[in-house]
């Protein structure tokens, strides 16, 4: 979406967008019509990814997002595509906004990151798959000429998705159902969709559940509805039980704030909801009060054995404390690959490509001091933003959306790893949610002439 650029003082007006050569209907109907597309496109492409509905006897849950040749020509060409049609279409004084100083130094520490990697070349070109993605994220949300283009285009694009996702059950149900042959038996008959892994079906859905209900408040009433109740009705079919709770309370939490007027509160609520998820997660391995807590609210304390890989990562924070292990080079690297086994473990750290929780792995890769500000201008910066967006009426609903998908991530964060994860779409949607409340909030969101 195009946005009012703002003043110093906080007044807002209309972008005039830039006059195109030739035949006005190029520049009044087919061109509006073509960046509308490609934001919808853009959005059904973050959520489908490249590599939809992979081999069902790969369980492993980056290998649709990895480096693979198949990602790096293709996200590099939709980086082109989309690089192109923004400096085409978009107003240069939004185009200005859309580099920003918090994303400037999420990937400066990253890419910093490289050089403690065993091999930082590697670590580089997986990093640059993340940047070039970026690209994409970015064309979504600017390209539109309104809001109202923007919800159109989206909700064809994500009712599409749902209605091939549906249709696989039927046709290809060794494709979108978890069977008993996998590597992961328990799983049977829990949906999957066209993603690899459960695990990342419940995220990403919920995330499409959530832009259901903002196109329901923001105008595409029927489609938006059906989004969210065919989108929820997916996540409910997937067995995750931490992200069937976590869904609703990242609603509830935002349109509960919404009602009341009070979106200060809101954020509060969340901070503290926060604090206690961590403290029954990855607090249970630190404290045993807090383990008892956990055992007594939930059946499984371990969280599926997660608490074993939370102990193992956390051993490993001391040996690289400041400046971390690097981009992609703590897990499934020559080192811990070369480790024994520790047969007493319900999983093996020799073959896991994550810790199972975004918040102990930036500090993992990152460092203490780089992960923590990266997860600083993820997770708490964009609530600044929220409610600096909050003051202009026109912005809430998009904003509300944003803030919903950060919220809810902030959560399953808990649970599992996606920070700047390649093309992982749980990474891109958290992206894109960050990206445009930041965006939003310098920016009103521009309603239709």
């Amino acid at each position: 979406m195009q946005r009012h650029a703002s003043t110093a003082s906080r007044d807002y007006h209309r972008l005039a967008v830039p006059p195109l050569p030739g035949d006005s209907l190029l520049t009044t109907r087919i061109m509006p019509s073509l960046a509308a597309f490609l934001s919808g496109a853009g959005l059904f492409l973050i959520a489908l990814t490249l590599m939809p509905f992979p081999n069902p006897h790969d369980t492993e849950t980056s290998a649709a997002n990895d480096g693979n040749i198949i990602n790096q020509i293709g996200y590099l060409g939709l980086g082109g595509i989309y690089l192109f049609a923004m400096l085409l279409v978009v107003d240069k004084r939004v185009l200005k906004r859309v580099v920003s100083p918090s994303w400037i130094v999420i990937f400066a520490i990253a890419f910093l990151s490289c050089l403690q990697s065993y091999d930082p070349t590697a670590s580089a070109r997986g990093l640059m798959l993340s940047l070039i993605a970026m690209i994409l994220v970015a064309g979504v949300l600017v390209l539109p000429r309104s809001e109202t283009d923007f919800v159109n285009a989206g909700a064809n694009a994500i009712l599409f998705l749902l209605l091939i996702n549906y249709a696989a059950l039927v046709i290809a149900p060794d494709r979108a159902i978890h069977s008993a042959s996998g590597g992961e038996p328990w799983h049977a008959g829990f949906w999957k969709g066209h993603l690899i892994h459960k695990n990342v079906t419940a995220p990403v859905f919920s995330v499409l559940c959530m832009f259901g209900i903002y196109c329901l408040r923001a105008g595409a009433t029927w489609r938006g509805a059906l989004i969210a109740l065919l989108a929820a009705n997916f996540v409910l079919h997937t067995g995750s039980k931490t992200t069937i709770g976590f869904l609703p309370l990242a609603i509830m939490l935002v349109l509960g704030g919404r009602a009341i007027a009070k979106p200060g509160l809101m954020v509060l609520a969340h901070f503290i909801f926060t604090i206690l998820i961590f403290c029954l997660t990855l607090g249970t391995i630190y404290s045993d009060t807090f383990l008892s807590i956990t055992s007594m609210l939930l059946e499984d304390s371990t969280f599926t054995g997660r608490d074993d890989i939370w102990k193992f990562a956390s051993a490993s924070l001391p040996h690289h404390l400041w400046f971390g292990h690097g981009y992609a080079s703590f897990w499934l690297s020559p080192v811990i690959r070369g480790m024994e086994a520790n047969f007493e473990a319900n999983w093996d750290v020799r073959g896991i490509v994550s810790g199972h929780n975004s918040y102990l792995d930036a500090v993992l890769t990152f460092g203490l001091p780089g992960g923590v500000i990266i997860i600083l201008m993820l997770f708490v910066k964009p609530f600044y933003d929220y409610l600096r967006a909050n003051r202009q009426a026109q912005s809430r609903h998009f904003a509300d959306f944003c803030v919903m998908v950060i919220i809810f991530m902030t959560y399953n964060g808990m649970m599992e790893s996606f920070f700047l994860n390649r093309a992982d779409p749980m990474w891109l949607l958290t992206a894109l949610a960050v990206f445009g409340l930041g965006l939003v909030a310098r920016m009103a969101v521009r309603v239709p002439r």
